[in-house]
Parts: C-alpha cells; structure tokens; sequence
C-alpha cells in the first residue's frame, strides 16, 4: 500500500486509496493536520493539533514551520535533545502514517510525499531522509503544482491544456506552467521562493500591531515571550478572518509583560489596511509568474486555467492582482488547502496500479451583491450593482463590504440583494430586500454600514447589515437561492434581454440574463430563454471569437422569434447549442 503525503510548512495532510478513490484522511473532523512537533506538560511527544494548541504557553517546547529548515545544517532544540530538520519532519510524518494505518486497517510502509517545484538537491534529499527515519520508503517525490495538476486533470479531455498552478501555503510560493494532456502532466517551468508565504504575511501583521501595541502602552514594560507567541496565533486568525470579511477585530486579554503586570490590547483592522500592508509582499509573487512565462516562452492568452494551491490563495488580493496582471479568471474548482495531497494520493494510486477521479469543491455558480450609488458606465446611478460573493467562489462563503450612507443624518437605508454579474443591477435577479433604520443621524459626514453575506453548501444566504458607529444591526435569511429560476423570474429575464438586445450597437451588453435548455425546432419564448441563461453561464470560457458568434446567433435567434420564423429560429438556436457544446466538452 502506497500513501500520498504533503508534508507543508503549516499544514500537512495524509490520502490513501480506498474503495476505488483517492480521498484525504479525516481525524477529528478535519483533513488537516497542523505541521507543529512539542513536548506537553508530562514530557511526552504531541503532534498536529495539540501540539499548535501549546504553542502560545509553551513555545520553546514547540517547533513549527520547520519545512523552512529543511537541507540546512541548522539544528533545532525540544526538550534537552537537538534535532535537525529531517527528524522533526519525520514525526509529522510518522503520525500521518499512523493516521493512513488507522483509516486502512494495514501496516503502511511506502509513500510519496511532495515538495515545492523551487526545492533544490539537498532540501529533496532532506525530504526522502525524513521519510526513512519515519519507516516510509519514499517511492517518489514530486513537486507541489504537479500533484495539484494530477488534482485538476480532467480525464477524457482531448488535446492539451496549458495550466498555471500558483501555490501560495504558509512558509513556501512557486508558480508552474503545466502542459496537460490525458495521464501526463508536463511542467513547462517553475518558479519561486522558498520563504515567501502565509507565515510573511502573519509577521507582518504581528510587527503591525505590536507597534501599535507600544504606541498606546508607552509606560508598558516589553510583552514577555509567552504573550508574543499569543500575539502570532491571534495574528494568523485576523488574517483568516480579512480574506472573508470587510474587517476583523485582534483583541487580547490578559497579556504578560516582562514585569510581571498585565495588559489588554484590541485593535480594528479593515480589509483595505490590511492590503495595504501586505500588498508588496503578494505583488512580489507577480516575478514569479512573469519568470515562468518568459521561461516557457508563453503569453497570457495562450493559458487555459490558472488554478490555486495553498490556504493563502484565499487572501481576495490574490486573485485580485492574478486577474489583473493574466486576465483570466482563477479557478477554485480544487481544494486550495488538499488539492497537493489529492494529487499525491493520485500518483500513489497511480504506482500501486490503481486509477481514481479528482476532488472537487462546492462552488457557487451564480454571484451575490446589492444596489448603491455610483459610476454606471461614466454616469451616475443609483442602479450600480456591486458583487459582493463572486461566481465561482468556494461553499461556505462568508464575504463583507462597507457601504455609505447618501448623505449624513440619514435614518434608514433600503438593502436590496441581487444575483447576476451585470454592473446594473436592473439587469439582474431581485432576491431579496430589507430596512436598516434608526441610524445615528449625529454621526458627522455619511455613516458607515458593513455589510456581510454568508452563504452555506445548502443554497441559503445570510444577509447582514451592521452599522459600525453602534453595532445596530439587521439580517434577512433567504432560502435556496441556488435553485433554478422560477418560471415569473425567467419571464422577467426574458423581457429584459429583449430590452438589452433592442440596441443592435450595444454588443458588448447582449446575451446577458439566460439560462438553460436543449432547443428544439419548435423553440418557444421560455425555452429561448434558458438557452441564453446557459449561454451566460459559459461566456466567460469564450474567446473573443466565439463571443462574437454566440453574439450574431443570439441576434438572429431574437430577429426569428420576433417575426414568428420557427425556421430561422431553429438554425440559430442549433448554432448557439453548437457554440455551447464546444465549450462545454472543453
């Protein structure tokens, strides 16, 4: 029996093959085995989970982010004994073994375990030691992106792909391009740094506050050791909490000073000050990516998929400055945080002889947001729709954005919630409404109103609207909002896209609220309309060609309809049907 392993920087995580697939081992509810190795109170060896839950009372009896040691000389100290970095990763590893024995019901004794495409000889070679000393003979090593590749292939494609893997973890970053084409998965070029990662960013939120920290607490002796550790977690927490929300509140009690006093510290931080702390460090990245083009001698256009790797890929300005600098949307379709296990899994299944199928996430197909005022085209409207939860966006979402008040001592605000992806709300799907009132009218200047969105795998959206001078907040709970239109909705849709295509000039704006069927010859209104409906939905997977086919089809799909030509009705429709199903088997 042979394992897949990813021994990360910050997490690390165990896949097996059993009845017929790859999955990732689960203990204690989860698949995620945090990469910390201590001594507890007793003395003994704890790994994972409790040994992260000592850390902030017992951090010189815990080692974490070791990775970032590995194929150094450096030597690390637990207990009364040195270790290198190899035999503190062979105690993740044995207990990730211990976990696949447990879940099998079989002694295992091969693996293959993944390191960052940037590893050089002597960090690999490090690796394979850390699998011995852990009883495991390492059948193969293989680089992060290709085991996410492996994650991401979709078996049955013809022709070959050109995929960006951008795996971002907590301690390492590389960027590969993949030529993919049926089992085989080519890397076209590599990318990286070795210490670049999610524990940067953390640090630098740690340096942030600590600052800030001393700034209101002048007087204060320095934080002792054990509050400083306090301080890391709660930092890595903010972080987790800003990829999802608007803002996020540090607050810790109960510091040690190296006095012997206490102190208490709480900080808010937006989402906008966050980026901007840690924006140069993720621009960096961007070298990266350029290098690899370069390297592979490809451009933008020619790249399939960009896939993302690793929890820091969560952070919303990565995918922001990804889809700026490429133009392309990335893809969540694999678990950011398994995707490389799943993928190790994949290529130990493949050398025992087996086969299996890739891991998917739950996304949301459809985008959330709400109606304000704003820029419309160059014009002021209070019909701009501002996307708040984006298509595509992994289940359970939780995402937020701060709103103004139109002008100051105003008493109420009207929270109206759409779904679509057109910039005029109008153009979209009402789904809900609701009245935030009695407002501070003694605030100075427009009140600021948070508003958060939650939306879980069963469809149900969580609206809530909170004003941040006083915390007066109101929610609306709207069920099922991922089902498929109503038969009232696809008419109200209908008689939009047949105001949106009354300007023959306007191609930019056609085909914009559709949804889904087979045509037939005998294509009625509601029928036409789930065939544009999915025309939507796969736009964005559309080359400036084909979009301009799809355009002229639809065109003279509504002409037919117009003049009751059932004939010309059916052609167009079997065209865009066509257009479809290319994008669709690709």
């Amino acid at each position: 029996m042979i394992i897949g392993i990813d021994l990360g920087t910050t997490n690390s995580e165990v896949a097996v093959f059993k009845d017929g697939n790859v999955s990732i081992v689960k203990e204690d509810g989860s698949e995620i085995m945090p990469s910390f190795v201590g001594l507890n109170f007793e003395n003994k060896l704890v790994v994972g989970r409790e040994a992260r839950n000592q850390y902030a009372v017992r951090p010189e009896q815990t080692i974490r982010s070791i990775k970032r040691k590995m194929g150094s000389a450096e030597v690390v100290r637990l207990g009364d004994q040195d270790y290198r970095p190899p035999e503190i990763s062979a105690m993740i590893l044995r207990e990730l073994k211990k976990r696949a024995e447990r879940e099998l019901g079989v002694t295992v004794s091969k693996a293959v375990i993944t390191v960052p495409a940037y590893f050089n000889d002597a960090q690999r070679q490090a690796t394979r030691e850390a699998g011995d000393l852990a009883g495991l003979e390492v059948m193969r090593i293989i680089n992060e992106p290709t085991a996410a590749g492996l994650a991401f292939e979709a078996e049955g494609v013809e022709g070959a792909k050109k995929v960006m893997v951008f795996d971002l973890g907590g301690g390492t970053f590389d960027v590969s391009l993949l030529k993919m084409s049926g089992d085989i998965v080519e890397v076209l070029a590599s990318h990286g740094d070795n210490h670049l990662g999610g524990d940067d960013i953390d640090e630098m939120l740690f340096e942030h506050l600590l600052h800030i920290f001393y700034k209101e607490h002048p007087e204060e002796s320095a934080m002792a050791h054990v509050s400083i550790n306090r301080m890391r977690l709660a930092c890595e927490k903010l972080k987790i909490d800003l990829s999802s929300m608007a803002s996020a509140t540090l607050a810790e009690t109960g510091l040690v000073l190296e006095n012997g006093e206490t102190a208490d510290f709480s900080h808010e931080i937006s989402r906008a000050d966050f980026e901007e702390l840690c924006g140069e460090l993720l621009r960096k990245t961007l070298g990266s990516v350029a290098h690899v083009m370069a390297q592979a001698g490809v451009r933008p256009q020619e790249i399939d998929d960009v896939v993302l790797v690793g929890g820091s890929t969560r952070i919303p300005m990565v995918v922001d400055i990804l889809e700026a600098e490429l133009g392309i949307r990335p893809r969540y379709d694999v678990h950011p945080d398994l995707a490389v296990a799943y993928g190790a899994g994949v290529m130990a299944a493949r050398l025992s002889g087996e086969r299996s199928h890739r891991i998917l996430v739950d996304v949301t197909p459809y985008t959330f947001g709400t109606r304000a005022q704003g820029d419309l085209d160059g014009v002021f409207s209070n019909e701009c729709f501002f996307p708040i939860i984006k298509s595509g966006t992994p289940l359970p979402a939780r995402r937020g954005q701060v709103f103004y008040t139109s002008h100051p001592g105003q008493r109420q605000v009207q929270v109206e919630i759409y779904q679509g992806d057109s910039t005029n709300a109008m153009d979209n799907v009402h789904v809900g409404e609701f009245m935030v009132e009695d407002l501070d009218e003694s605030a100075r200047g427009s009140t600021p109103v948070l508003l958060n969105m939650c939306l879980d795998l069963d469809g149900i959206l969580t609206v809530t609207a909170i004003e941040q001078h006083t915390g007066l907040s109101k929610s609306v709970v709207l069920d099922d909002v991922l089902s498929a239109m109503s038969e009232d909705e696809m008419a109200n849709s209908r008689d939009k896209i047949r105001q949106l295509f009354g300007d023959d000039d306007d191609e930019e704006e056609e085909g914009k609220d559709l949804e889904k069927t087979s045509p037939t010859p005998e294509q009625d209104d509601s029928g036409l309309n789930k065939i544009m409906a999915r025309a939507q939905q796969l736009r964005g997977n559309l080359d400036d060609e084909d979009q301009k086919d799809l355009d002229e089809a639809i065109s003279d799909a509504q002409k037919a309809m117009q003049s009751d030509d059932k004939e010309a009705l059916s052609t167009a429709c079997e065209t865009i049907e066509d257009i479809l199903f290319f994008v669709e088997g690709s």
